[in-house]
């Protein structure tokens, strides 16, 4: 906790201080309101209702998200290998039981193709309009529903924060990442 900036904004709604608070008293359903909001204002919201919607930075922005979640997860100060990361979050998370299987595809033809070359490779494809949210036949994910999906992921970890223990080792590994996260502040 030396030196952070307790006024820093962890969300739009929560400072590292107010945190620190929560964190102090344990309060669970505080906590995880405050993340589940941390994560959706970040990665979600900003394609809620939007005229000009584009699946390929809503697919840049889930895969931002898989990290950010992965590390949470894991108590990662910072993901050691985002392959890694992808197989882990693919094969903990149902959801996505239609990628499983290609997740090093994935994450070499989606994820990294749009970081590191601003496109998708391999002959994947992203689209908005399709009915599913993997259509294998032409390697094309669904933007809107692999967002959905994620949504749900986001939901289905906070609800496992709920279910468990302060002590129980997700709220372990939270806590490693958050005080990262919150010594990040740090001026």
């Amino acid at each position: 906790m030396n030196n952070e900036n307790t006024n820093s904004n962890l969300s739009s709604s929560t400072t590292v201080g107010k945190y620190r608070d929560m964190e102090r008293n344990k309060d669970i359903e505080k906590i995880v309101k405050f993340f589940e909001k941390r994560i959706k204002e970040r990665y979600i919201s900003p394609f809620s209702d939007k005229k000009y919607k584009n699946g390929f930075i809503m697919m840049a922005s889930a895969c931002l998200m898989i990290e950010s979640l992965e590390s949470f997860w894991q108590g990662w100060k910072k993901s050691p290998n985002s392959s890694l990361t992808f197989c882990q979050f693919f094969s903990r998370n149902p959801r996505f039981d239609v990628i499983r299987g290609l997740t090093q595809e994935f994450y070499v033809n989606i994820r990294c193709g749009i970081m590191h070359q601003g496109e998708t490779t391999g002959g994947w494809h992203i689209r908005r309009d399709k009915n599913q949210l993997f259509e294998l036949e032409t390697k094309t994910i669904d933007a809107t529903k692999f967002l959905s999906e994620m949504e749900k992921a986001l939901k289905d970890y906070c609800n496992t924060l709920r279910d468990n223990e302060w002590d129980h080792e997700i709220w372990k590994k939270f806590r490693k990442k958050m005080n990262n996260v919150c010594h990040n502040t740090a001026r």
